[in-house]
């Protein structure tokens, strides 16, 4: 089969694709009504072939896609997964997606692969060892990539970068855009005991290729406090639509998706998130 033109990621409103909602949103391409873009992790799609690629394939053909990968473990000890990357650079042949992305974090251990994405500290080593991890996936994939600013529920002792020192940096020595996920910097900041605002406004914007935002919870830590957690498994808070403006306002138009992993809900709510993202994507001016 050969791979489909590359199409640019539009800077409006796009939504994370789930198997909950295939027929759904190509019954809204029918209507000629279909969502701006998809983003997917690419690992669901690591199989030869299946239902999953007929859905994709035909998904595809309607709006440019988004691969937002889970499992490249940049940060880890050994580098990057190479089954991971040989399957994510076969996958970006065959699909050829608008943006690639995936976390400052890692998730393999010599022995074990572990089922999350855990941060990496924030010293010299750490990043010159990412930003080369970084350089070897754009020189397989042929393309820069994107790299996501993590939920963080505590910090380490000692650090020589902040975060979006590190990232910015990252940036400068790989040649990778950054994926700001707005609700990371709220989990992050209430975590932490810091302000999100300023630390959103630290972030370049010029850096950033496409947002996220989504819905997180907040539970009792078991010690008399609360903890944010990233679950991604409701609507977007009001206080992340707010921090949203506030970055459309100073950086314009950029490609924002709406991210819903757990408790999925039906098609027409995750649209309506999806329109409340456009709105503010249509009126937010830039600021001078």
């Amino acid at each position: 089969m050969s791979p489909r033109p590359l199409r640019d990621l539009p800077q409006r409103a796009g939504f994370g694709l789930k198997p909950e909602h295939y027929a759904d949103v190509l019954a809204a391409a029918e209507r000629g009504s279909p969502p701006a873009w998809a983003e997917v992790h690419p690992q669901n799609y690591f199989g030869a072939g299946g239902p999953p690629h007929r859905w994709l394939t035909a998904i595809a053909e309607h709006m440019p896609l988004s691969f937002h990968s889970v499992g490249l473990s940049l940060g880890s000890v050994a580098g990057v997964d190479p089954y991971e990357l040989d399957a994510l650079a076969a996958l970006c042949a065959r699909y050829r997606p608008a943006m690639v992305s995936d976390h400052l974090s890692w998730s393999n251990g010599p022995h074990d692969k572990f089922p999350d994405l855990l941060p990496v500290p924030y010293t010299h080593a750490a990043l010159a060892h990412f930003a080369s991890e970084v350089g070897r996936v754009q020189d397989r994939l042929g393309r820069a990539m994107l790299i996501e600013n993590p939920s963080r529920y505590l910090a380490f002792a000692a650090s020589d970068w902040s975060e979006v020192d590190f990232l910015h940096e990252l940036c400068r020595r790989s040649g990778c855009g950054l994926l700001l996920d707005i609700n990371n910097v709220q989990v992050s900041a209430f975590n932490l005991g810091l302000d999100p605002a300023p630390w959103l406004d630290a972030f370049d914007p010029a850096l950033v290729g496409e947002v996220h935002v989504a819905g997180h919870s907040r539970k009792d830590d078991g010690a008399g406090g609360t903890i944010a957690i990233d679950d991604h498994g409701s609507a977007v808070r009001p206080d992340c639509w707010n921090l949203l403006a506030s970055f459309l306002r100073r950086a314009g138009p950029k490609p924002v998706l709406i991210e819903w992993d757990s408790d999925v809900p039906a098609y027409p709510v995750l649209i309506d998130e999806v329109a409340k993202a456009d709105v503010l994507l249509l009126r937010e001016p830039v600021d001078a």
